[in-house]
């Protein structure tokens, strides 16, 4: 991948959309410009789950301004990311394809987790170099992410489904902050943090802090109005508390430094950032600089200097599955070769290669759990584990893949793998087909052509007829190919089936 001198990071967050334009100095980035809008996308969903109209328009506007931004960036240096009310709304598919439209550039969805490994690394780059154990904590829009780690690696994630905008909705309607409403956010709060506060309390960290705009805002208002200086405290908190609930509601609160748009969602943010230090027995948070964006900056730009994060996590799958790893680099190369040769366009897909080379890695993960089915196994593992590097899109492409490099290929596509490219799907097949033996074959030339709807395969007739085994699965893919409409002509095959009939 090319170099780049300049990066762009999107966060599609719950409360408010961001872009960040650095600069690339070695392994560092420096900001250039930066813009944030207030959309709340997480405002806009419905007791159903799905994104009205009203907060759609406001994202897509937001993002048609961010596109103009962004125009005449090459598309490897820029990364979108959408985060929890993406992971939620059923209409997010429809949403997204108009998003991508404004913006010029595809949006992916991450993972709770991955979306807290991206926080801690945005976090842990602004911060000085230290072998302490650090907490950060992140309350955003529509989820709150939990992280300790060291350096820039994260040791323990968390995601929890609480955020300043859902809680602002649910507790305090219509805007009115009461004792009652108060309370019930806070047990609420409590209540997600309980299963994993034992992992994440005091002790097992030296230094807590905070990031994005919860965390700066409550900074903020808790400095400006005298309850404390540049930190979030409990004691702090409480007169911050009892000052709003004598406000009665967020249209009159007119703390000092408090933003318009910031006003109708901080007593959500109050009220998880209560609990949090409550449930995990934090005395005083420190604000930190970074955030998500700049994680996904970094992330990226491990990316395009070959550093990156999902060939580490593919090398860690395989090991954890006990990947036979001579079978895995057998399968690969000849499923890339075989790639490579297809026409019409389809080997321009420079993902492509990636995804062949993942899933030649890990189509075998499945038989740590029975060999029978063993590519189901693998692409439910792949589709629902933690990967970090990976959008779930991207692991549900990766997922596709896997499923359908053997057995019925008619059953796989109706089940969602009409969204993976049939030429990797049938450069892995093959792949898998011939090295079913498991050891090192001496090879004839195969060259492979695809047209609109037709596969050809050339391969040496004196081979097959040395490899039986082989030929008879050839014959047996040519029906599965054809039952999904798609022509698969293998010459030498024909050519020994008219011989074998002529002597018969």
């Amino acid at each position: 991948m090319a170099a780049y001198s300049t990066l762009a990071a999107v966060d599609l967050g719950s409360n408010s959309f961001h872009l960040q334009v650095a600069r690339v100095v070695g392994d560092q980035i420096y900001p250039l410009d930066a813009l944030r809008e207030p959309v709340r996308l997480g405002g806009g969903l419905t007791r159903d789950k799905r994104l009205d109209e009203s907060s759609q328009q406001r994202a897509l506007d937001c993002l048609k301004r961010f596109g103009e931004r962004l125009r005449g960036f090459d598309p490897h240096a820029v990364r979108a990311v959408g985060t929890n009310t993406l992971r939620v709304a059923k209409n997010a598919a429809a949403f997204l394809k108009q998003a991508r439209g404004a913006l010029g550039f595809p949006i992916e969805v991450v993972a709770g987790r991955e979306e807290a490994r991206l926080i801690y690394l945005g976090v842990s780059h602004g911060l000085p170099a230290s072998q302490d154990k650090r907490l950060v904590i992140d309350i955003g829009g529509g989820s709150t992410e939990l992280i300790i780690g060291r350096g820039h690696k994260p040791l323990r994630l968390a995601s929890l489904y609480m955020g300043c905008v859902s809680y602002s909705l649910k507790y305090f309607p219509d805007g009115k902050i009461t004792k009652g409403g108060m309370k019930q956010a806070e047990l609420a709060a409590r209540g997600e943090l309980q299963p994993v506060a034992l992992k994440f309390t005091r002790g097992n960290w030296q230094q807590a802090l905070a990031s994005s705009g919860t965390a700066r805002a409550l900074t903020e208002i808790l400095r400006l109005n005298g309850y404390v200086e540049n930190s979030i405290t409990r004691d702090g908190l409480e007169k911050l508390r009892a000052a709003m609930l004598k406000a009665g509601t967020t249209d009159k609160l007119d703390f000092e430094g408090i933003r318009n748009d910031r006003a109708p969602v901080l007593p959500g943010g109050l009220a998880i950032m209560s609990a949090v230090l409550a449930e995990l027995d934090i005395e005083t948070l420190e604000v930190a600089a970074g955030a998500m964006r700049q994680g996904i900056l970094y992330d990226l730009l491990g990316r395009v200097q070959q550093h990156d994060m999902r060939d580490v996590t593919v090398a860690q799958f395989m090991r954890r599955y006990h990947v036979d790893s001579r079978q895995a680099r057998r399968v690969g190369a000849l499923a890339l070769e075989i790639y490579r040769g297809l026409a019409n366009g389809a080997a321009n897909d420079e993902a492509a290669p990636h995804y062949l080379a993942w899933a030649a890695r890990l189509h075998e993960i499945g038989i740590s759990v029975a060999y029978s089915g063993y590519h189901k196994h693998s692409a439910y593992i792949i589709q629902n584990a933690d990967m970090p590097g990976f959008s779930t899109m991207e692991q549900a492409r990766l997922a596709s893949l896997v499923l359908a490099h053997r057995r019925s290929l008619k059953k796989v596509f109706t089940a969602g793998v009409e969204n993976t490219d049939w030429r990797q799907v049938f450069a892995l097949r093959l792949a898998v087909l011939i090295h079913r033996s498991r050891t090192d074959l001496d090879l004839p030339r195969i060259e492979a052509r695809s047209g609109n709807r037709s596969l050809e395969l050339a391969i040496d007739r004196s081979w097959l007829e040395k490899n039986p085994l082989t030929a008879t699965a050839l014959q047996e893919e040519i029906a599965e190919w054809s039952a999904l409409g798609i022509k698969l002509d293998i010459p030498s095959l024909r050519d020994a089936d008219d011989t074998a009939a002529q002597a018969a």
